[in-house]
Parts: C-alpha cells; sequence; structure tokens
C-alpha cells in the first residue's frame, strides 16, 4: 500500500509548468514555419519573375533587328521591366563594320510584395547585324 500513495500521479505545479513548456515550444514552432511560409513566397515570386524575364529575353528582337536603347513595359499588372541595350565589345574598342555585333541585354524585372518594391536583374549578350552594316547608308 505504501508503493499506492507515492504514485498518485503529477501535481497541478508539473502539469502547468509541462502546459507552459508546450506552448513556449509551439510558438517557437510556429514562428519557424511563418518564416518558411514567407521564404517560399518571395522564391515562388523571383521564380515568376525569371520565366518572365527568360521569356522576354528569348523573345525579344525575333522579328525586329537589334537596337540600342531602353525600353519599358508591363508583363501583367503586378510585373513590370526596362530592358536596356547596348553594343558590347569584349575589347573595349570599336571594330569598324563588323559583319555582326554584340550587344548587351539587361532586363530589370520588378513588382510590389506588400509595402515592399522587389527587383530582380537579368543580362545576357545577343548577337545581331549593326544598325549600319558596311557604314554607309546604300
Amino acid at each position: 500500500m505504501n508503493a499506492h500513495r507515492r504514485s498518485r500521479g503529477f501535481s497541478l505545479i508539473e502539469v502547468i509548468a509541462a502546459l507552459l513548456l508546450l506552448a513556449i515550444a509551439f510558438t517557437a514552432l510556429m514562428r519557424v514555419a511563418g518564416g518558411a511560409i514567407a521564404l517560399t513566397q518571395r522564391a515562388a515570386q523571383r521564380s515568376e519573375a525569371a520565366m518572365w524575364a527568360r521569356s522576354l529575353l528569348d523573345s525579344a528582337f525575333v522579328t525586329a533587328p537589334l537596337a540600342a536603347g531602353t525600353r519599358t513595359g508591363r508583363f501583367d499588372k503586378r510585373f513590370g521591366w526596362q530592358l536596356q541595350v547596348t553594343p558590347w565589345n569584349p575589347e573595349g574598342k570599336p571594330v569598324a563594320n563588323p559583319p555582326l555585333q554584340l550587344y548587351r541585354l539587361d532586363l530589370d524585372v520588378h513588382w510590389r510584395d506588400g509595402n515592399h518594391e522587389q527587383q530582380a536583374h537579368f543580362s545576357t549578350l545577343r548577337a545581331g547585324v549593326p544598325a549600319n552594316p558596311g557604314g554607309g547608308g546604300q
């Protein structure tokens, strides 16, 4: 009977302490889960921006000749873009009458995430016929 009296269970203080520890652990887990969800949303936005950028850079100047300058536009209500096209030469010196000219395409995609403006930058090179092939107007 003496052994029966010792195993009466937990005291009220022990139960409250256990519940308090459980509440603290649950709160920490929810913060981690919330952070993971926010990071997943940001990653999804950046992936969408990258898909829009790839689409634009793949289709830019397919039907029209490459031309230096700046262009802007919107993909949809949320994502906008600015494209800067500049002639590019690896040596930095212009080549007289090249058959093809390399152009650097710098694309900035921007969107709003809540109250914050987000931006992603993409850059590539594209070969094209120079604006004045042969150096003169024929």
